[in-house]
């Protein structure tokens, strides 16, 4: 018979996105194995990041403090702002070292069979960003999905208007990838979206 606690605990891991009831039991182990200030230490972190981690009050980046590193960063070019659906984006964006401009997170997409319109997003914020006309291109960082395309459409055809210079990730072939192994679609936005050499 299980311990209580250690049920609650497994049952408590395999909440979260990616953990099943397996690797759930694992960690709980670990955890249960490890010294008493390892368990200590982790209560704490979840404590901390739930007590202080925040929205920037900028960006919508997550933070703890009123505005994130990013937009507290005086080397960052104000010029170029890109659009991001999730804080996960931006760090995959960040890790790659080449971006050297300011962020901006909407927190999803547009998603009308989820009851996901611009009301759900932070695009007012994002206008609200733009007015103060320092930026001079919008780079959008959508997923290449449905729906990532349809929320990229959607601001573009917003903000066009503005007279800003509005850019698309490039997309197409990865890395590494053979051809005759990349979908049709995924082989067609790379002919459509090659560059001259």
């Amino acid at each position: 018979m299980t311990p209580d606690p250690l049920n609650r605990l497994v049952a408590q891991l395999a909440k979260l996105p990616g953990i099943g009831e397996k690797t759930a039991q694992r960690l709980a182990f670990h955890i249960l194995r490890a010294p008493g200030e390892y368990a200590s230490d982790l209560s704490q972190a979840i404590r901390e990041v739930k007590e202080k981690v925040h929205l920037c009050v900028r960006c919508f980046s997550l933070t703890d403090s009123e505005t994130c590193g990013f937009c507290r960063d005086s080397r960052r070019d104000e010029r170029v702002l890109c659009v991001v659906e999730t804080f996960a984006d931006l760090m995959a964006l960040e890790r790659t070292r080449e971006f050297k401009g300011r962020y901006h997170v909407l927190h999803g997409v547009l998603s009308p069979l989820e009851g996901v319109g611009p009301e759900q997003l932070r695009i007012k914020e994002l206008l609200e960003r733009l007015n103060d006309g320092r930026v001079e291109e919008l780079i959008l960082a959508t997923n290449p999905d449905v729906e990532g395309e349809a929320t990229a459409l959607y601001l573009t055809r917003m903000l066009k208007p503005m007279g800003l210079r509005i850019t698309r990730l490039a997309q197409g072939l990865p890395m590494g990838g053979d051809l005759e192994f990349a979908d049709q679609a995924t082989l067609a936005k790379a002919l459509s979206a090659r560059r001259d050499l």
